[in-house]
């Protein structure tokens, strides 16, 4: 009997075969990274155990824990309010808009519209004489809101300054910090406050620009002199309302602008009269 030897000839799988095999790849994959994160989690758990054991007093994390440090590093992010913002609001609660009828009728914008700053406990307003000067009647409303009917109490028509007294003060008012003029140096940082064409609250922001200026009040032979010029924007309405420094402080009373074509709006050049002299007019002790 004869044997016939042959080469054995593999056959490809068939489809089938072929799907169930990559299947089974697919699965020790999972098994293998399966393995990979539970040893992983377990390295881990194990890590935390072991500092644990050789630091027994060592503060746990808790959930409360890392809301307080997101928080925290949050909050470091935040950016300081601006130094205007600040200024604004420390002075904002002791302003007042003045409102003014002349005889014959209404008032105008220069006349009949300005601000003015309470500067004492007594609830005393400084603001400029020009715009109250001449009135039938006058009107204050407060940052609360309140309305008010005023009367003139002092006058000094040398440095452009009245004191008001309201018939009715809000039940909670906040009078201004003063501060020094004589520590205002040219370019020192200022803000005028008040209420320019009748736009309550405003705030304009510039420096000091000039010292020891001069101005002839219109329509009169009155002189003003040793005023504060700033570059801060201040127009008809602004008369009267405080000139503030840096740290929000009353250093002067907003009393005109310079405007050489007659215009009466600003082109860069305000005055205020120093506190230490406006304050006088309501008994305040000088700096």
């Amino acid at each position: 009997m004869s044997c016939v030897m042959t080469d054995q000839i593999d056959e490809p799988p068939g489809p089938g075969v072929r799907a169930s095999s990559r299947r089974l790849d697919r699965v020790g994959q999972r098994i293998r990274k399966g393995g990979l994160f539970a040893a992983g989690v377990a390295a881990a758990l194990l890590a935390i155990g072991l500092y644990g054991a050789l630091n027994p007093g060592a503060h746990q994390l808790t959930q409360h824990d890392v809301s307080d440090t997101v928080a925290q590093a949050l909050a470091s992010q935040t950016p300081a309010p601006a130094l205007s913002q600040l200024v604004y609001d420390a002075v904002r609660p002791s302003l007042v808009l003045i409102q003014t009828e002349l005889p014959g009728g209404k008032g105008t914008q220069n006349g009949g519209l300005g601000s003015g700053v309470i500067v004492d406990r007594a609830g005393d307003i400084l603001t400029c004489l020009h715009v109250v000067a001449g009135a039938d009647t006058i009107s204050l409303t407060f940052a609360d809101g309140t309305k008010s009917a005023a009367e003139i109490t002092v006058r000094q028509p040398e440095h452009d300054i009245a004191v008001l007294r309201a018939s009715q003060l809000p039940a909670d008012f906040v009078p201004a910090t003063l501060g020094n003029p004589n520590a205002v140096r040219i370019g020192s940082d200022a803000f005028a406050v008040g209420n320019p064409f009748g736009l309550y609250g405003s705030i304009s922001s510039g420096i000091v620009s000039g010292l020891g200026r001069s101005f002839q009040m219109p329509n009169s032979d009155q002189v003003l002199h040793d005023l504060i010029q700033v570059d801060a924007a201040v127009n008809p309405g602004n008369s009267g309302g405080p000139l503030l420094n840096r740290d929000g402080q009353v250093v002067g009373i907003v009393t005109a602008l310079i405007n050489p074509t007659k215009e009466g709006v600003f082109i860069g050049i305000g005055l205020a009269v120093p506190i230490d002299v406006a304050g006088g007019a309501a008994g305040l002790p000088p700096d």
